[in-house]
């Protein structure tokens, strides 16, 4: 029988005699491959040359975005806003809006007349509004909020060329304008609505200043805070009660009698005259946590600051307890919370690197105590971190890692 015949017998086929040759690597292409195209992934591999991309970093990228980390720090001061509203009333939600809402308008203004991409929406405006307006008195004009919203996105972050390129934080450098600007209203802090109706033993037992409108805007009679019958008795004509924040008190009067009158509970939930943002430890450091749960900051800044604090404090209460505070007493007053956590963190304007982060938050922490003790302002956290903001290009300059074969801090080398 033929080599190449059917065995009818069997009814299989005779040896093929190309059983050797190597599979046809085209049998298992699934049904919709492209006709006529036969090589495999790892043969077009080995027949391809290499390429090499060049292109600028980062070269590796997360799902965040510039928008998504602005509104989640702006929703992790809204507890804390929330509260401040609770705790002092319509005026401090007045302030917020007119500073939150001023900055982004002034901030789509800018962007229309420079004919650049608008990015309102990014929540960069919305966020340093907000920051502005909690670190002003709650009863703040409106023309005082719209001034600081003008410095805040034009003249200290617009000038400069826009988001990411301002050497100052736009929020503070506002605040420090108005303050020196308008020192009047901007030192004028009013009693919370809390404090006057059930503690007004929290006002340190310092005079306070009555103001009513039925007198022309003229000052009342003072009344102590311990003096409850002159309260009630002049309440039906007031209109707002400014009384001094804890630091201007220890401060003016250093120890003297505030022990017995300060209450460490009314800082932690804020029932204490001061700033919008002064009012609650407690909520600041739960959005504090949700941030660097989700890694938008680290806790370089913030734990440098505290300690720094802390050192200043500690060394001066032990050397004088009659005369200056302990640390905690300067923790858990003014701005030290959402200085060191929302404001001296901020990624523009502070270090890159771990080194220069430590170094940045202890000079924050230092200065701001140097202020507080020393300086005719009872409260230095504003100043201090705008300082530290002027001298970050140097600590980068000294503190970033340096390159494979590269000297510590050499000099990138000028070709002749």
């Amino acid at each position: 029988m033929a080599a190449d015949e059917k065995d009818t017998s069997t009814g299989t086929e005779p040896a093929d005699k190309s059983a050797d040759k190597p599979a046809d690597k085209t049998a298992d292409k699934p049904a919709d491959q492209t006709p006529g195209v036969t090589e495999t992934a790892e043969e077009v591999a080995e027949t391809t040359p290499a390429k090499l991309t060049v292109a600028s970093s980062p070269h590796v990228r997360s799902g965040e975005s510039t928008s998504k980390i602005m509104w989640t720090v702006f929703a992790c001061l809204l507890p804390a806003s929330a509260w401040s509203v609770y705790i002092f009333g319509m005026g401090a939600a007045i302030v917020l809006a007119t500073c939150t809402g001023g900055a982004v308008v002034l901030e789509a203004l800018v962007q229309y007349f420079t004919k650049d991409r608008t990015q309102v929406q990014d929540g960069s405006a919305a966020l340093t509004g907000l920051l502005l307006g909690l670190t002003l008195p709650p009863g703040a004009s409106v023309v005082i909020c719209l001034v600081g919203a003008f410095v805040a996105v034009v003249v200290a972050k617009a000038v400069f060329g826009g988001l990411g390129h301002n050497p100052f934080n736009p929020a503070l450098t506002a605040r420090v304008f108005l303050l020196l600007a308008f020192p009047g209203p901007m030192t004028k802090w009013p009693v919370t609505l809390q404090t006057l109706a059930e503690k007004p033993v929290s006002l340190y037992g310092q005079t306070t200043t009555w103001y009513s409108n039925f007198a022309g805007n003229q000052t009342l009679e003072p009344a102590t805070a311990k003096s409850v019958p002159a309260l009630a008795a002049l309440a039906d004509k007031v209109d707002v009660i400014t009384a001094a924040t804890p630091l201007a008190v220890a401060k003016e009067h250093w120890q003297k009698g505030t022990g017995e009158i300060l209450h460490y509970s009314d800082f932690v939930v804020g029932s204490m005259p001061g700033s919008i943002g002064e009012v609650s430890v407690v909520l600041l450091l739960l959005g504090a946590a949700i941030l660097l749960v989700k890694g938008y900051i680290s806790w370089h800044i913030p734990v440098s600051f505290l300690l720094g604090v802390v050192i200043m404090a500690g060394l001066t209460h032990l050397a004088d307890p009659d005369r200056y505070m302990g640390p905690i007493f300067h923790l858990v007053t003014g701005g030290i919370i959402i200085g060191a956590f929302f404001m001296a963190t901020d990624y523009v304007t502070s270090p890159t690197h771990p080194l220069g982060m430590v170094i940045f938050g202890l000079g924050c922490g230092l200065l701001t105590m140097l202020i507080r003790l020393w300086a005719n302002f009872p409260e230095g956290v504003s100043f201090a971190i705008l300082i530290m903001n002027a001298v970050t290009p140097i600590i980068e300059r000294y503190t970033r890692p340096k390159k494979y074969g590269q000297k510590p801090w050499a000099e990138p080398e000028v070709s002749q």
